[in-house]
Order: C-alpha cells, then sequence, then structure tokens
C-alpha cells in the first residue's frame, strides 16, 4: 500500500484534488512505477527474487537504476508499493463525519479495492505480490513497516476529519484493529488459492469487525 507519494492525492491539472483525474504529471509517475513494477515481476517469475538485481529490472523497464530507486528506495518496495493510498485517502476524506471511525475506515478500505480489481490484471499483480510476501522473509519485514504507516495515515486522517488529537488513542486502536482484520483477509485469500472474491471475504472482514466496535 505505502507509497513515497501517498500522503499528497492527485490533483487535476486545474481546480480541486481529484482521486478520479490526476495530473498529467502525477500519470506519468503513475505509469513509472507501473512499469518498474510489472518488470520486475516477470524477472522475479523468470529468476527468482533474490536472483534479480535493481539494475536488471531498471533495464527491462528501460529506466536508470536511480530512477528504479527514486520511486522505490528498495528492492522490497517494489513488491509492497501501490496507488491505492491516495484513493484511500480521498474516499476517507468523502465519508459523513457522523458516521462511525469503523464505518468510515471500511468504505475507505474497501470501495477503492473494488474499483481497482475490476481489472483481471491487477488481481494477478496482488496474486503474485501476496505470494511473494509469503516466501520472501524480507518482504515480510518490510511489509510490517508499511502497515504500520498505512494505519498511522489513516488515523491521521480520521482525526482530521473529527477535530480530535492526531495520537487519540480510540482512532489507533480502531483503525490498527481495522487495518489488522483487513492484512489477515488477504492472506486467507492468497493461502486459500486467491480464487475467491477478494472484496467479498474483505467486505465480510470489516463488517465483521465494525459490528462489534463501538469507537467514534
Amino acid at each position: 500500500m505505502p507509497d513515497n507519494d501517498h500522503v499528497t492525492a492527485p490533483t487535476r491539472p486545474t481546480g480541486p484534488a481529484s482521486p478520479s483525474r490526476p495530473s498529467l504529471r502525477e500519470r506519468k509517475k503513475i505509469q513509472t512505477r507501473r512499469a518498474i513494477r510489472r518488470a520486475a515481476y516477470r524477472l522475479f517469475e523468470a529468476q527468482g527474487y533474490d536472483g534479480t538485481t535493481v539494475e536488471q529490472i531498471a533495464d527491462a523497464a528501460e529506466v536508470s537504476a536511480s530512477t528504479v530507486f527514486r520511486y522505490f528506495p528498495t528492492k522490497e518496495d517494489i513488491v509492497l508499493t501501490d496507488e491505492y493510498d491516495p484513493v484511500m485517502v480521498a474516499a476517507l476524506r468523502d465519508r459523513p463525519v457522523t458516521e462511525s471511525i469503523a464505518e468510515s475506515v471500511r468504505h475507505a478500505l474497501l470501495g477503492p479495492l473494488r474499483e481497482m480489481f475490476t481489472d483481471p490484471a491487477e488481481l494477478d499483480e496482488m496474486r503474485q505480490r501476496l505470494r511473494l510476501v509469503r516466501t520472501v522473509p524480507a518482504i515480510r519485514a518490510r511489509m510490517g513497516e508499511n502497515i504500520q504507516e498505512s494505519s498511522r495515515l489513516l488515523a491521521a486522517i480520521t482525526a482530521e476529519r473529527l477535530g480530535r488529537p492526531e495520537d487519540d488513542f480510540e482512532i489507533r486502536v480502531v483503525v490498527g484493529a481495522l487495518v489488522g482484520a483487513w492484512t489477515e483477509a488477504i492472506f486467507h485469500w492468497i493461502d486459500a488459492g486467491g480464487g475467491d472474491d477478494l472484496a467479498a471475504i474483505l467486505d465480510r472482514a470489516l463488517t465483521l469487525l465494525a459490528a462489534n466496535l463501538n469507537g467514534r
């Protein structure tokens, strides 16, 4: 989920920020990230994660190694980084402030993901990504850091919407629980073969947790 540019949502060439129409500059950055990521996945599939260097990925993506590192600080980030966080942040900011924290975060996590996975290529990429997470210890370790970052981001945006302190304990607990349920649901999906409806599994997990959370 996390990205070097994830704190700021994409913007239109003119007018307010909008996740549906990124600026030309932002679209080019997204295209470059995707080209690097897809080149990396092809190489990982052919010669293994440990047997693939950043230099080989750069050559396959037709960019320099410094460009790869500009978008992905580590090789693990190539697997873990996507364009999801800006969309998630925008979706959360659009939720009504009268809604519970649990429901707002549930909708912000689930809604954009449903749209992203209407593309079979995106779903295949998610399967490959999670297979790597399961089999490469360095990626699992880095994923833990990224989950913490996404939780902090969600908690900060939720606190901003509600006019509460950024370190609000209740918000952090609720958001942490939802992100934890989200992570477990994704691993359940990949352990079961990745053939079921991922959005339905995530919706079930988050709905179950939200029904048992009492925070606002």
